[in-house]
């Protein structure tokens, strides 16, 4: 069976990353004998340009309809300000997206890849071998709170506010997923909170240790503060394993591991509304790089398309269930890196299209 594929490059350098990432999927897929019917769309800015609003209603019933997403960078200075109707989800086309499709369970992976080692801040002893998955909740908290504003106050002064909040059942079923890809992986989970100073923390924490005792004895569960979390991972950035915050926390804490990889360009998401037992999702996701849409390199050809090359292998991974070929694509990344291929953003010289050349090569050769 096809895979549908909806893809939207958005704003900047998305749809220059987007077409890089196409371009590697054809190829694997063809290796496999997997079908892509693709289609394509327009997103935030790109498509308040077109149609005056960030996302269209014809654009979320593709989205509905799609095994899976590739989306680009979205977002710039044109587009920051402008208010529509609605709360805080219709602000922004990549936003309404993830809360159309309830894809709350966002896998950011960070690793040292051996090449970029000295591109690092860190020592390559501290930092060799480190492989991260920070897992962001993405549908809820202060990034979705309807309870916002800014309101006048007594004293002539004003007052705003982001209520972060999350149900019990919006923080188990994030838990029971983190825990499955802790299981998966080395069985290490980290939760973070303020737990300390928050009451929202305090149940956070609360509901992520209960769901650990009665579900996931086989999993090493800890619970660390976010500040705490942060700089542990600046010292020893090797020992974690899977990261679970919240959405504003996970936020935080998956960029500043893209330092481990080198670039924030290197890191790639998987946005899930479920976590396949075996096999594809039956729920579309989304796929996209952390980075933003960096609208000053916009049409140079120098971005970074590694972050979005990734993110395809995880695609293959979660929506296709094609394991191998995914790990196939991993390799084929360090592989052109091992080579010396480099984008500006990795101290190199080397265009959109050599470093996605490379890669491709790469993974023939495999």
């Amino acid at each position: 069976m096809a895979l549908k594929l909806l893809a939207l490059g958005g704003d900047g350098i998305g749809p220059e990353v987007v077409e890089a990432s196409l371009q590697v999927l054809e190829v694997a897929s063809k290796s496999v004998g997997l079908g892509i019917d693709l289609s394509e769309d327009l997103l935030h800015g790109a498509c308040f340009e077109k149609f005056g609003r960030f996302i269209r209603a014809e654009t979320l019933d593709k989205a509905r309809h799609s095994d899976a997403l590739l989306v680009g960078a979205t977002g710039g200075p044109r587009w920051d300000h402008i208010v529509v109707d609605g709360g805080p989800e219709e602000q922004d086309g990549l936003m309404k997206l993830r809360h159309e499709l309830q894809v709350f369970a966002c896998l950011r992976h960070a690793r040292a890849h051996e090449a970029l080692l000295a591109r690092t801040a860190f020592k390559p002893e501290v930092i060799r071998g480190a492989d991260v998955m920070v897992m962001r909740e993405l549908c809820g908290g202060a990034m979705f709170t309807q309870t916002r504003g800014i309101d006048e106050t007594a004293d002539r002064g004003r007052r705003g506010y982001d209520l972060n909040e999350y149900t019990e059942a919006e923080i188990e079923r994030f838990a029971r997923v983190g825990f499955e890809v802790a299981r998966r992986r080395r069985g290490r989970l980290l939760s973070v909170d303020k737990s300390n100073v928050f009451v929202a923390g305090k149940l956070w924490r609360e509901v992520v240790g209960r769901v650990g005792r009665s579900e996931f004895a086989d999993v090493d569960l800890t619970h660390f503060y976010t500040d705490n979390a942060a700089y542990q991972l600046c010292c020893r950035p090797a020992d974690f394993d899977v990261i679970l915050a919240d959405n504003l926390f996970g936020d935080l804490l998956s960029d500043q591991s893209g330092a481990i990889a080198g670039s924030l360009g290197m890191l790639p998401s998987a946005c899930l509304a479920e976590l396949p037992v075996g096999g594809r999702t039956e729920k579309p996701a989304i796929y996209e790089p952390v980075h933003g849409s960096a609208p000053d390199i916009a049409g140079l050809g120098i971005a970074n398309p590694i972050g979005t090359i990734l993110s395809v292998a995880m695609l293959l991974d979660y929506s296709a269930g094609e394991v191998v070929c995914a790990r196939k694509i991993d390799a084929a990344v360090d592989a052109a890196l091992n080579e010396g291929f480099a984008t500006r953003d990795l101290g190199g010289t080397h265009s959109t299209k050599q470093m996605t050349d490379a890669v491709i090569r790469q993974f023939r050769a495999l």
